[in-house]
C-alpha cells in the first residue's frame, strides 16, 4: 500500500518511481521528476477514493484507481508536442475530444475538427483519454482501438456506463474496428483505417449535425396498438421525436423519409417477419449504422437468438423488468442526457443499471489466498447474478478450472504462496482449451512492468487492489464479450 501511495504522489508530480534489486544486497528506489510540468486534467481529482481499513477503522489510504501503471514504451505527450485548445476553451465552444496515439494522426483530426467549428482536446492515452472525457465532457470524442495502458474497447464501456458521460457521442477510428460490436456498446458511428481526408470530414461533419440536432428521432415498429402507445409513452419526452408504424413496410418507408437514430423493434409484424427486415435494413449502406433493439415476446428458439445476436444490438424480452430495461437501451443509443429526464425515468434508469444483463449468468473462478478479499469481490459479482467459483492457491485453481465446466472468466491474484499468480496463469495457458479464456490478473504490486509482466505471463488484462468495483465491471464486461 506504501509503494502505491508513493506512486501516486509522483504521479501528482508528473513523474515516477523506479526500482531495482539484488538479492541479498538490497534495493534502489529511484524518484524522476521533470524539471518542467503541466499537470494532466485530472491532478486535482486524484486520492478520492478512499481505502477502507479493518472494520471500524478509519481509512488506511487513498488510490486512484484510474491511474496508469508505465511500461518501458509508453510515452505522455506533452502540450508542446501536439498542442490543443485546452486552455482556450470558452462557455458555449464546442469541444471534440480526440482520443488517438498516433500523434500524426491525432493532429489531422484536431485540425479537421477546427475547421468544423470544435475546439480541440487530444489524449494520445486511453487512461488519459477518460481521464480528460470527464473532466472537459466533450460535445463528443472520436476513439482509437489499439491505445496503450488502456484500450478504446475499455473506455468505450467505462464512458456509456458513466451517467454524466453516455450521451456523448464517440465515432470509433481505428485499425481495429468492428462496427456491429462498436455500434452494440453505444458508438455512435466506425471508420476503420486508413481513412481518405474525405472520409474524416464527413465522420466530423456528422459528429457536428449530431451535436447541433438535439431532438433525437425514434422508430417504433410494433403491431400491437396498446404496447405501441406504452413504448412511445414509456420513451417519449421533449428530447425525442418519435414515429410510431405497425407493419414492416411502413417502417422502410419512413426510414427512407428521414434519418433515425434508433430502431425499436417488434418480430411479429403482419407483413414481414422482424428478422426479414433486419436483413433489410442490414443490407442497405443507408441503413445499416442504425441501432436495432429487438422488443418482443416471442420465446426464440436458440438458432433465432443467434441470428438475431449477429443483426441487432440488443434483445429485450418483455416481461415485468423489460421497461426499464428499454428505457435504458433507448438511453443509450438515442445519447440521451439523463439528468435531463423527468425524475422517474431517472429512477427506472437506475434500477436498469444494477444488473449487468451482460454478465447475468456468466461464471467467474476467483483465485486468492486472502478470504477477505474472496468474499468481498463475491459479493459484488452475485449482485450482478454472476455465479462464483473459488480458489485459494494457485494449484487448486488450476485444478476447479479443469474440473469446473463453463468457467467464463478469472480473477487471479498474482501475490500467493506456493504457486504465485505468474506460474498458474501460465500453466492454464499451455491447455489449447483455455487459450482463449480471459484472464484478469489482481495484484497490490505497483512497480513499473507489473502489467507487461502479467501480460506476458498470459493475463489478458490487469486490475490494481484495492479493486474498484467501476473499473472492475467494466473489465468484466469487455472480456465476456470477447
Amino acid at each position: 500500500m506504501g509503494l502505491s501511495i508513493s506512486r501516486e504522489i509522483a504521479r501528482l508530480l508528473g513523474g515516477e518511481i523506479r526500482v531495482k534489486s539484488v538479492p541479498r544486497k538490497g534495493s534502489t528506489f529511484t524518484l524522476y521528476l521533470p524539471q518542467n510540468y503541466t499537470p494532466s486534467p485530472d491532478t486535482l481529482t486524484r486520492f478520492t477514493n478512499p481505502v477502507a481499513g479493518p472494520a471500524g477503522s478509519a481509512p488506511i489510504g487513498t488510490v486512484d484507481v484510474n491511474s496508469f501503471i508505465p511500461d518501458e514504451h509508453s510515452t505522455i505527450l506533452a502540450p508542446s508536442e501536439l498542442p490543443d485548445d485546452r486552455y482556450e476553451i470558452q462557455a458555449g465552444d464546442r469541444v471534440l475530444l480526440v482520443i488517438e496515439d498516433d500523434i500524426k494522426f491525432a493532429g489531422i483530426l484536431l485540425d479537421t475538427a477546427r475547421d468544423h467549428g470544435f475546439k480541440g482536446l487530444v489524449a494520445v492515452r486511453g487512461d488519459t483519454g477518460l481521464s480528460m472525457a470527464k473532466k472537459y465532457k466533450p460535445n463528443a470524442i472520436t476513439l482509437d482501438i489499439n491505445l496503450p495502458e488502456l484500450d478504446g474497447w475499455s473506455i468505450l464501456d467505462r464512458l456509456k456506463h458513466d451517467p454524466e458521460l453516455s450521451h456523448i457521442p464517440v465515432h470509433v477510428i481505428s485499425v481495429e474496428a468492428p462496427s456491429q460490436r462498436a455500434l452494440k456498446q453505444g458508438a455512435i458511428a466506425c471508420l476503420q483505417k486508413p481513412v481518405t481526408a474525405g472520409g474524416l470530414r464527413n465522420a466530423v461533419a456528422d459528429l457536428r449535425q449530431f451535436v447541433e440536432r438535439g431532438i433525437k428521432r425514434l422508430l417504433i415498429v410494433e403491431d400491437n396498438e396498446a404496447q405501441r402507445k406504452a413504448i412511445v409513452e414509456l420513451i417519449g419526452d421533449h428530447d425525442v421525436d418519435t414515429t410510431a408504424v405497425a407493419t414492416g413496410q411502413e417502417a422502410l418507408e419512413a426510414m427512407k423519409s428521414k434519418p433515425f437514430d434508433c430502431l425499436v423493434l417488434d418480430l411479429g409484424l403482419p407483413d414481414i417477419s422482424g428478422f426479414e427486415l433486419i436483413e433489410t435494413i442490414k443490407k442497405d449502406p443507408n441503413l445499416h449504422e442504425v441501432p436495432i433493439i429487438v422488443y418482443t415476446g416471442k420465446e426464440l428458439s436458440k438458432e433465432e437468438e443467434t441470428r438475431l445476436k449477429s443483426m441487432a444490438e440488443t434483445i429485450v424480452i418483455k416481461d415485468v423488468k423489460s421497461p426499464e430495461r428499454l428505457l435504458a437501451e433507448t438511453a443509450l443509443f438515442l445519447h440521451r442526457v439523463e439528468d435531463n429526464l423527468p425524475e422517474k425515468k431517472k429512477r427506472m434508469l437506475q434500477q436498469a443499471h444494477q444488473i449487468e444483463p451482460v454478465l447475468a449468468g456468466k461464471k467467474v473462478l476467483i483465485v486468492d489466498d486472502d478470504q477477505r478479499n474472496i468474499f468481498a469481490v463475491t459479493s459484488v459479482l452475485e449482485k450482478q447474478k454472476m455465479e462464483v467459483v473459488y480458489a485459494e492457491t494457485g494449484r487448486d485453481g488450476i485444478q476447479t478450472l479443469k474440473d469446473t465446466p463453463g468457467i467464463n472468466v478469472v480473477l487471479m491474484d498474482v501475490m500467493m504462496p506456493d504457486m504465485d499468480g505468474y506460474e498458474a496463469m501460465k500453466t492454464i495457458r499451455k491447455q489449447p482449451r483455455f487459450k482463449s479464456l480471459p484472464i484478469i490478473a489482481v495484484t497490490a504490486k505497483a512497480m513499473k512492468g507489473d502489467r507487461q509482466k502479467c501480460i506476458e505471463a498470459g493475463a489478458s488484462d490487469y486490475i490494481m487492489k484495492p479493486v474498484d468495483t467501476e473499473q472492475l465491471l467494466s473489465l468484466l464486461r469487455v472480456w465476456t464479450y470477447r
